[in-house]
């Protein structure tokens, strides 16, 4: 079979209206005469800009076109490639992508270039292309200095003033190149390390930058007081916050491309007495498509799961404080639910991540879209699956019990402490008792623990033996386990912990315990009882975490300081 044949610049050019035919003949003339492409020629005769002419050849040559004032790069392979190779060539390793390496070039005939490149780094290309006078512009900006935020904080002195782009002193402000490298270099990097939170933080004589990596929040640096106004200020603009307000909180989304993902950055500014604190929660794709099995359930607890969440009609509620994974867990089971057959509706404080195939809806106080609000005109919208967010207050559990009494199946969360709680929790919101027996089908409590890192997994030879008995573990327990940490590594930045998992309480309604909850027993009742028809406890699970080699005794109790889980 013939290969395709490639269209010519012109053609393309005078296909979209940029140029005439005429034109195009022109700058082939000038192109012969000065020995140029005939691509120069037309940017030099002022008959099509310089983005024009890129963009036609990256149709041309069947290539992504990459605008670097427009979209914000962050070259993240900056090491594989030599800084005076980058500069001379005029190119720039964006990501690894399933073993190819993604190259942003100028040429689309520069062969020899990308030749070269494939012998030095052994790897396949995926080549995209940018246009010449701004990738010169991005490369003298930003390479040399944006290796890394250390770099990036070394170009301000003593006295907060920053270098200029031509090398000399002057006054910093958001639009500075240092700042906008130093910004995007914490952004990128919080990414790059699995940070969930970056937390920059106004202080009497500092800024502290910190990154919450598996739910620790850990120092990165202090950025110099001089440059507070400027970083802050940044981060407002990319997120879209009023500069002019710094008296009330405010929120906004940041979107970048990091390491070839699309990541969300969901911003929020606070007043403080030391200037704005501003937190930026990172949400990853990923995460919300991770599955159900990644989330850390024991076979059991995965079997009862499913089963919960494939009803045709009931809440199910899932509980525990902030940060304890509530939502992703929430969404893994939209995701598994997730089918064209069935209408799926979400009512959610904020969206954070987007599905496809499910209507979800924002809740905005302001103008009067409530939960309970959104929830009555779900009803409406006949879905098979409703997700509220959270139930807040006794008009949103009201609206959320009758869904699932007329045949809707409901997904909400609430904060409590274990699952026995949350039934006390609706009756105490004002819920009438007979109406929580019969709407709920389960609630699952649960806690994220970290895990011990695969790279430095090693068998604790003398685990302590305080932790131990303070977690429930018999003298017997002790000596037919084998207890494991992390010794720590670079992969896991020397804490023994990669990457984190979920320790679960799941109690499915049976008539013992809707009848408990009809005349209003006490919480011991309904935990006693939710235990003798098999529920496990948080801390019950977490044991078997530590016995499977998953996490840490240190770790556990950690997690289960409260006399809530004690009881396990």
């Amino acid at each position: 079979m013939a290969p395709k044949k490639r269209r010519r610049l012109g053609e393309i050019l005078v296909d979209w209206g940029v140029c005439t035919p005429a034109a195009v003949n022109e700058a082939l003339a000038h192109s012969q005469l000065e020995g140029m492409k005939i691509g120069d020629a037309l940017i030099a005769l002022e008959l099509a800009t310089e983005d024009d002419i890129t963009k036609a050849l990256a149709n041309q040559f069947d290539m992504e076109f990459i605008d670097l004032e427009q979209n914000v790069v962050v070259p993240t392979e900056l090491n594989l490639i030599d800084e005076t190779l980058i500069k001379r060539h005029q190119i720039l390793p964006l990501a690894m992508e399933e073993g190819r390496l993604k190259v942003l070039i100028t040429d689309p005939l520069d062969l020899e270039t990308l030749d070269m490149l494939r012998f030095r780094l052994n790897c396949e290309l995926n080549t995209c292309l940018a246009s010449k006078s701004r990738m010169r512009e991005f490369i003298r900006q930003y390479i040399g200095s944006s290796q890394s935020i250390d770099k990036a904080l070394e170009e301000f002195d003593d006295d907060g003033l920053g270098l200029d782009a031509e090398g000399g002193e002057g006054a910093i402000n958001e639009e500075s190149a240092p700042i906008i490298r130093l910004v995007t270099m914490l952004l990128s990097e919080a990414v790059n390390t699995r940070a969930s939170d970056i937390h920059i933080e106004p202080m009497n004589n500092r800024v502290r930058v910190r990154y919450r990596t598996d739910g620790v929040c850990v120092i990165r640096d202090d950025i110099p007081k001089r440059t507070q106004g400027p970083v802050l200020n940044r981060i407002k603009i990319m997120a879209g916050i009023d500069l002019a307000e710094r008296r009330l909180p405010q929120d906004g989304r940041i979107k970048m491309r990091i390491s070839g993902d699309d990541i969300d950055f969901r911003v929020s500014s606070l007043p403080s007495y030391h200037g704005e604190s501003i937190v930026l929660r990172i949400l990853r794709p990923e995460s919300v498509r991770m599955g159900i099995p990644a989330l850390g359930f024991e076979q059991e607890d995965y079997e009862r799961f499913l089963r919960i969440i494939k009803k045709p009609n009931g809440i199910f509620l899932v509980t525990g404080p902030t940060g304890s994974g509530k939502t992703t867990t929430l969404y893994a089971a939209v995701n598994e639910l997730n089918r064209p057959d069935r209408k799926i509706i979400t009512a959610e404080d904020p969206v954070e991540y987007n599905f496809t195939r499910v209507n979800q809806v924002q809740v905005n106080e302001t103008i009067g879209l409530s939960f309970a609000s959104i929830l009555r005109s779900m009803l409406r919208q006949a879905p098979n699956i409703i997700l509220v967010g959270e139930i807040r207050d006794l008009e949103v559990a009201e609206v959320a019990i009758q869904a699932a009494l007329t045949g809707h199946l409901v997904f909400s969360t609430l904060h409590t402490n274990d699952a026995p709680s949350a039934i006390t929790r609706m009756i105490d919101m004002g819920v009438k008792p007979f109406l929580v027996a019969s709407a709920v089908q389960a609630v699952m409590a649960q806690r994220l623990i970290r895990v011990i890192c695969p790279d430095c997994k090693a068998e604790d030879p003398a685990p302590d033996k305080s932790v131990l008995q303070a977690l429930g573990f018999s003298a017997e327990d002790m000596k037919d386990t084998k207890f494991y940490k992390g010794t720590g590594c670079r992969n896991c930045n020397g804490t023994g912990y990669r990457g984190r998992q979920g320790i679960f309480e799941m109690m499915a309604m049976d008539a013992t315990l809707r009848e408990l909850a009809f005349n209003r027993a006490p919480l011991g009742e309904l935990r006693a009882a939710a235990r003798a028809g098999g529920m496990k406890t948080l801390l019950q699970d977490g044991r078997l975490k530590i016995r499977n080699g998953v996490t840490t005794p240190e770790e556990l109790v950690r997690i289960t300081q409260t006399a809530e889980l004690a009881n396990g």
